[in-house]
This record gives structure tokens, C-alpha cells and sequence, in this order.
């Protein structure tokens, strides 16, 4: 429930302080804390997580090279893939149906979970078609399947239903247990030449117990009562007609994060690829505390309204999120090549271009992330897909008239161009939104993108 507004002007507060207070639905400035306890409690789970994911990574690259490193890259890139399809809207329109109705979780979850099973079990034949597509031998082939196809085990996981419900600790733990698991296996089959079966069983592993500790959690928190909401209510929220439009918004969220990995994979060589995973891996580790403030945020975002939502696009905080973003760009752009030899070792220092490029889409990130996760929380999924379509086709274009020619280098140059793109059918969009108010109302986002 949004909290009522509050009786007094609060004029005479810094402006910083007055931007963020929306992200505290309105509250006094203290409350921050809360906020902050919360991306905490979600780091938990997650930093632990990405230094499992960067030590498989750092293991895979000393042991075996290159190559091996561009598989299964391929194979988490197939994976990323997978999640969307399979939640295909239900993760967000679920974990928001939870956050305003907890009371109903009981039909939520049963309807919700049922059709995340039957996405599961459609999206084999598309990943047996990537991998028999992909330009890589047949041992690798089958690897890429047999990962990605075990990964479908994600839709048995309630971590949407936690997200929904701010279990944010629990949430933030259960990203550690896959990676964990494939870790734990390729350090036990260390002194085996069967490093890629060891992945998959760690794979296999991780998402069995990941399922087991999620339903372990909803038999304690389940709510009693099943008539909170009425189904139909439920049912009419989660029409396909609903679902759908999220579903492939984050689809083409996705494509346009990641089709440049996958296209490299067709079209170029596992080396290529090898090089280009590396470069977007220590990007996305920068990424990762960024996005704990916006999952954090989602639920948050999802109870607000009208002036609130007005309040979360004040030039104060979109400006801070790209002056953050361009500090981090030039430090990272700046020690490319130590941070490259360090991590992955000397084979990998011809990445270092594709670093200094990748970089400068940090401060594009950090807007169009913030931006798109605020518009699916106000309901403005028909706008995102709009925006991310728009962006992806671009970036798909753009990739294949350029990898073949200059491979991974394109990939990162057409990276950076599709980014602009995105903002700026992002910032379109917002100004002519009803769900924001008159357009004149929300001028920043505008005026942000043409400086």
C-alpha cells in the first residue's frame, strides 16, 4: 500500500535528499537505510555467486584456454536465453501480483508455476537447433544442449515468489547454488579430462537443490488464505495477452544484451568468442552491484503512482546514475590490459580493445537498466518491448553486415551504437507515456538524452 502524502513541504531539503526519497515510496530520508539493508541482504547471496561464476571462469581459462572458455560461454549464453522464455512475463507480472496481493500467493504460485513448466518443456527444440548451428565440433555441440537444456530446471525454482515478497536474503542465496555446484564439480574433477561432463553434472546438481530450497521456503510462507483474490482477477492477470507482451519485452531485452555472443558463435570462431566472452564478463562483474539496486528496487516501484512515479525520474537522479557510470568507464577503460592479464592471464591480453569499448556502455547501462525496470513496474511493458525491439533489430543488422569482417571489434562497436539507440526510444517513449502524466510533466529524461 502506498503511503499517504505527507502534510508538510519539504522544500528546504538538499536536492539529492528529495530525489531519492522516491525510491523509500515517500518516506523520511532515514529510511534509506532500509534500502540499503536490502541490496545488502541480496549481496549476500549474489557476490558470493559471481565469484564462484569468476573462479569457474578463471579455472576454465588456465586449464583448458581459449576455446573451452568460448563453449561455455555459448552454453550460459544459451542459458540467459532460457530463463526469459521459460518466465515469458510470469516473473515480473507474478512478482508484482505478489507484492500488491501477498495473500492470494497460494493461487498465484500454482497458476504461475504451471505454465513456466509448460514454457520449459517448448524451448528444447529451439536450443537443439542453436546448438546444431553453432560453428564449433560435435563434442561441443552436445555440450552446449545437455548444459543449457538441464538449466530448464529453473522453472521448478519460487525465486520470482521470493523477489515478490521482498525475501530478499533468501533470493540473494539462492544465486550462489548453481555456480557454487559448478564450481564444487570442476574442482572435484580436477585431475580428469572430462572437464565439460563435470559442468554438467555440477550444473544438474545446482538446480536440483536450488528447486528443493525455494519449495522448502514456500511450505513455511504460504499464506493460509486462497480467496484473498479472486481468480478470476488472478486468471485475467495473467492472460496471455498480459504475460506475453513482458515476456517478449525481456526477450528482446535479452537479444539486445547478449545476440552479439550468440551471433559470434555462427559467425565467427570459438577463439573470437573466447576473447569477446572475457571482455563482456569483467563488464557485466561492474554491472552486478548496479543491479542489486534495481531488483531491489522493482517491488518498490511496482506500489508506486502518479507524483511518485513523476519523482523517480528527476534529473538529480538520472544524472548521478550517468556520472557514476562514466567514473567507472574511465577507470575500467584506463587498466584494461592489467585487469585482462590479471584475471584470465597473458592468452587473453588481445581483448583489451574490446574492454576499452565495452566500458563506455556502463553509463548507457546504468539508464536504460534503471529506466526499463521502472517502466515494467508501472506497467509499461507494451513501451519496453517497443524500445528493445527497436534496439536489438538494430544490433542485429548492424552485426551482420560488420562480424564478418571485422568480428568481435564489431561486435563491441555495434554494442555501444545499439545502447544509444535504446536510450533514446526509451526516453521517447517515456515523454509521450500516459501512465506518467502530460508529457511536459517529465522533461529529464528528454532533455538527459539530448545532452
Amino acid at each position: 500500500m502506498v503511503p499517504p502524502e505527507k502534510e508538510y513541504s519539504d522544500d528546504w531539503l538538499p536536492r539529492s535528499k528529495r530525489d531519492l526519497e522516491f525510491l523509500i515510496d515517500d518516506t523520511a530520508w532515514n529510511s534509506v537505510r532500509q534500502l540499503v539493508r536490502s541490496m545488502l541482504r541480496l549481496a549476500s547471496g549474489e557476490i558470493p555467486a559471481r565469484l564462484f561464476g569468476i573462479a569457474t571462469l578463471l579455472l576454465l581459462a588456465r586449464r583448458s584456454g581459449v576455446v573451452v572458455v568460448g563453449i561455455y560461454a555459448l552454453a550460459q549464453s544459451m542459458v540467459q536465453y532460457a530463463y526469459p522464455f521459460i518466465d515469458f512475463g510470469l516473473r515480473h507480472v507474478g512478482a508484482r501480483l505478489i507484492a500488491k496481493c501477498p495473500q492470494a500467493g497460494r493461487e498465484i504460485v500454482q497458476r504461475v508455476q504451471r505454465r513456466r513448466l509448460l514454457m520449459a518443456i517448448a524451448i528444447f527444440p529451439f536450443l537443439l537447433a542453436y546448438a546444431a548451428l553453432a560453428n564449433v565440433p560435435l563434442k561441443f555441440r552436445i555440450f552446449i544442449f545437455v548444459f543449457s537444456a538441464i538449466s530448464c530446471l529453473y522453472a521448478v525454482s519460487l525465486e520470482w515468489a521470493a523477489w515478490g515478497k521482498e525475501h530478499l536474503r533468501l533470493v540473494g542465496f539462492s544465486q550462489m547454488i548453481v555456480p557454487g555446484c559448478i564450481l564444487l564439480f570442476l574442482l572435484l574433477g580436477s585431475r580428469s579430462e572430462h572437464t565439460l561432463g563435470w559442468l554438467i553434472a555440477g550444473n544438474a546438481v545446482g538446480y536440483c537443490v536450488q528447486g528443493a530450497v525455494f519449495w522448502q521456503w514456500w511450505r513455511r510462507h504460504r499464506p493460509a488464505d486462497r480467496q484473498a483474490l479472486s481468480p478470476a482477477v488472478i486468471r485475467e492477470s495473467l492472460l496471455w495477452a498480459r504475460t506475453s507482451v513482458m515476456g517478449l519485452a525481456w526477450l528482446c531485452n535479452l537479444a539486445f544484451n547478449t545476440i552479439d555472443m550468440l551471433m559470434l558463435g555462427v559467425m565467427s570462431n570459438p577463439h573470437e568468442v573466447g576473447l569477446y566472452s572475457a571482455a563482456y564478463r569483467i563488464m557485466n562483474q561492474v554491472l552486478f552491484t548496479y543491479y542489486l539496486l534495481t531488483r531491489v528496487l522493482y517491488p518498490k516501484l511496482a506500489r508506486q503512482e502518479g507524483e511518485q512515479r513523476a519523482r523517480a525520474l528527476r534529473p538529480g537522479i538520472l544524472l548521478a546514475l550517468a556520472g557514476a557510470g562514466i567514473l567507472i568507464a574511465l577507470v575500467l577503460a584506463a587498466s584494461g590490459k592489467e585487469v585482462l592479464a590479471f584475471v584470465f592471464g597473458q592468452k587473453f591480453l588481445p581483448a583489451t580493445l574490446l574492454l576499452t569499448l565495452l566500458a563506455w556502455a556502463i553509463p548507457l547501462d546504468f539508464l536504460t537498466s534503471y529506466l526499463s525496470n521502472a517502466y515494467i513496474a508501472w506497467s509499461m511493458e507494451k513501451k519496453v518491448l517497443a524500445c528493445t525491439a527497436i534496439a536489438a533489430a538494430c544490433e542485429v543488422v548492424l552485426n551482420l553486415i560488420w562480424i564478418p569482417s571485422y568480428g568481435a571489434t564489431a561486435a563491441a562497436v555495434n554494442t555501444l551504437i545499439s545502447y544509444v539507440i535504446f536510450l533514446a526510444s526509451l526516453a521517447v517513449a517515456g515523454w509521450y507515456s500516459a501512465e506518467l502524466g502530460h508529457p511536459r510533466a517529465q522533461p529529464i529524461v528528454v532533455n538527459h538524452v539530448h545532452e
